[in-house]
């Protein structure tokens, strides 16, 4: 499943080609066309990456990314200015005001990409298409096959999602309360104990190759993923 893009966008023709082209890429894309619509956008559900127009009829990209890094349910979520303003002190302004990238049209669908890509690896690399290899084990987000020691590991599509995170994150304790917002998302509500059963399905499926010793426990506190014996 691609990543979660949600486009803040008031020129009409402009958002609809930006989300095509995503579209196309393989991204999941939400629009808005003023600052109301995206808050609304934002409370139902967060994106992976928020592309934000600068000028907007209701409010400027600088004003609502300080708004949204200062508050605790989206202060981690990337976001890409975009903007025909190219001069060196409208992007420090960009920059500073806490966006992660900053992107001047007329722009290409490929720099497009490539930039949402470059944001994700920093702020969220377990939904980019790199492969990861851990101790013999590799995953393949592109072909969704998961190797251990070269046997090809048979997993649900809820697992793989929680194995991707796990190997994207390894070595550090999660919550179950963590892991379901990283993996499920915020707007989904479903038992923690959920967690459990599903980190249950990955140890059997990793278990063939013997993988499933780096899924480890941490009594009371939740799970982790051990990136070395």
């Amino acid at each position: 499943m691609g990543a979660d893009i949600l486009v803040v966008e008031d020129e009409p023709s402009i958002q609809a080609l930006i989300a095509a082209s995503l579209r196309k890429s393989g991204y999941q894309v939400r629009a808005a066309a003023n600052v109301e619509e995206a808050y609304r956008a934002l409370s139902a559900a967060l994106p992976d990456v928020v592309l934000l127009d600068w000028m907007l009829p209701d409010g400027n990209g600088p004003a609502i990314t300080k708004r949204l890094r200062s508050e605790a349910r989206t202060k981690e979520v990337p976001i890409i200015m975009l903007t025909a303003r190219a001069g060196d002190e409208d992007k420090v302004e960009g920059l500073a005001s806490g966006a992660d990238d900053y992107v001047t049209k007329p722009f290409s669908p490929r720099e497009l990409d490539a930039r949402i890509q470059a944001v994700l690896r920093r702020r969220a690399p377990q939904l980019t298409l790199e492969m990861v290899e851990i101790q013999g084990l590799s995953l393949n987000p592109a072909t969704r096959t998961v190797k251990g020691d070269k046997t090809t590991l048979k997993m649900g599509p809820t697992e793989f999602e929680l194995l991707h995170f796990f190997m994207t994150h390894p070595d550090r304790v999660y919550s179950r309360a963590q892991i379901l917002d990283h993996v499920w998302g915020d707007h989904v509500f479903i038992e923690d104990r959920t967690v459990d059963v599903h980190i249950r399905r990955l140890r059997d499926a990793l278990s063939p190759s013997g993988h499933d010793r780096l899924v480890e426990t941490a009594r009371g506190a939740g799970y982790l993923f051990r990136s070395a014996p």
